[in-house]
């Protein structure tokens, strides 16, 4: 890169914050999402499980309010799940959208760092130009000095 800070360098660091805060947010948005399937599951296990005490409390004789009680309980069981279900949903959401963000800031920097190995690219090659063009310019000017000191040693014979 060159020395000076450059339009361009800043828009590469500014770029760079961008993606890698987008980075940290797609993390903690999979996290969540892990979190959410956690949930999820572990509630629809104690559903199961709760309808399989259910299911031997029938078979052993249950009251009426038992019943009752049971199947409230399963009801406020199927609630929370179907609200889990809807945060899944929406966490899922939020990490493809995390994706898209992280993908198109990276789309971003690679381009943008292209074009900076390009003008560093270019840059190099003019430096190497100069460097040829002096040193072509120094022969050339020796050759000069010795052709001068061949006439000038051979007039003085």
């Amino acid at each position: 890169m060159a020395q000076a800070t450059t339009p361009l360098d800043t828009l590469i660091s500014l770029t760079r914050d961008s993606r890698d805060s987008a980075s940290i947010e797609l993390g903690n948005s999979r996290r969540d999402l892990q979190n959410a399937k956690s949930q999820l599951e572990t509630l629809t296990r104690y559903r199961l499980e709760y309808r399989q005490r259910l299911q031997q409390a029938m078979e052993s004789g249950i009251g009426p309010d038992s019943w009752r009680n049971y199947q409230q309980f399963l009801a406020s069981l199927d609630a929370a799940i179907a609200r889990a279900r809807q945060t899944l949903g929406e966490r899922e959401t939020r990490v493809n959208q995390g994706q898209k963000r992280w993908q198109n800031e990276q789309r971003k920097l690679s381009a943008y760092d292209t074009l900076a190995t390009r003008r560093d690219t270019a840059a190099q090659q003019r430096a190497n130009r100069q460097e040829q063009r002096l040193a072509d310019e120094m022969a050339a000017g020796l050759v000069l000095r010795r052709q001068r000191q061949d006439t000038n040693s051979e007039s003085s014979h």
